[in-house]
């Protein structure tokens, strides 16, 4: 007993010399603390015009909190999902604009946090950069994509006049042939493994969800393939013949390479 209280003695003189050597541990100041909300609104929309992403959301969200019902907290909320946006951050960016669009229902200014929600969760890397040697593509989980189109199609639906609607609806066309793109690559990726049930299944999951998009060609060869390595030729008889009717310029259907350049995967159409 006597050991361990000459251990802990020891332990707190010693704790105590090492602070005490180096001067203690010095504080963290508040560098917002003696701004007012004038000059912090300032600083916050230089560090915003500048870049200074970082700054720009602690900025904001100290205005915001430190002045909710002032003439600059609605917009300061906005500013942080922006800025968090810009800095990369999609986790706090997604929660600080779901933040606006739930306490903020009415405001004028909803359509553009619907529009920054779906660039928020908008990339394309599930088509133009997802085709990485030995990827299971099977796997990945395209929910951000669907997040994106759910917030455009909230902008295209509701607020049609909207000046964001245009282009909302353009990121829609290319969402929906980004995800059938990448149910193709999965169906390709079980087709190559010889896994013919599930290519059927995933090029069928592509034609139903996203009919018309340009990726729907690759699924019906896809569904042929796999349907002759099945010994289905009954099936792939009949999905050839719908590969015929739906792309009769294919060059699954004349055998040749399309005339001019290749039609892009990403092509609004």
């Amino acid at each position: 007993m006597r050991a361990q209280q000459f251990f802990k003695m020891v332990t707190t003189v010693t704790a105590a010399a090492a602070i005490a050597g180096c001067g203690g541990l010095p504080e963290k100041t508040d560098e917002t603390a003696a701004l007012s909300t004038n000059d912090l609104y300032a600083q916050a929309r230089d560090a915003y015009e500048s870049g200074d992403w970082s700054k720009c959301y602690r900025y904001f969200d100290v205005l915001q909190g430190r002045d909710p019902f002032g003439p600059y907290a609605q917009q300061a909320q906005l500013n942080v999902a922006y800025c968090y946006y810009r800095d990369n951050d999609t986790d706090n960016a997604n929660q600080a604009v779901d933040r606006f669009i739930k306490l903020h229902p009415d405001h004028p200014n909803v359509d553009y946090a619907y529009y920054l929600k779906g660039l928020i969760n908008f990339n394309d890397d599930l088509g133009l950069f997802g085709r990485f040697s030995g990827q299971d593509l099977s796997d990945r989980d395209p929910k951000s994509m669907r997040d994106s189109y759910e917030a455009f199609k909230t902008i295209v639906d509701n607020f049609p006049k909207s000046r964001y609607a245009p282009d909302a609806a353009q990121r829609m066309r290319y969402i929906v042939n980004a995800l059938a793109t990448h149910e193709v690559h999965a169906a390709q990726y079980y087709y190559k493994r010889g896994a013919y049930v599930a290519a059927v299944n995933r090029a069928q999951q592509a034609l139903t969800l996203y009919q018309g998009a340009p990726a729907t060609e690759e699924a019906l060869h896809v569904m042929v393939q796999a349907y002759q390595a099945l010994g289905e030729t009954q099936l792939a008889g009949d999905t050839q013949r719908v590969l015929a009717a739906t792309f009769p310029d294919s060059p699954y259907v004349t055998g040749k390479p399309r005339d001019g350049a290749k039609r892009p995967w990403w092509r609004l159409w």
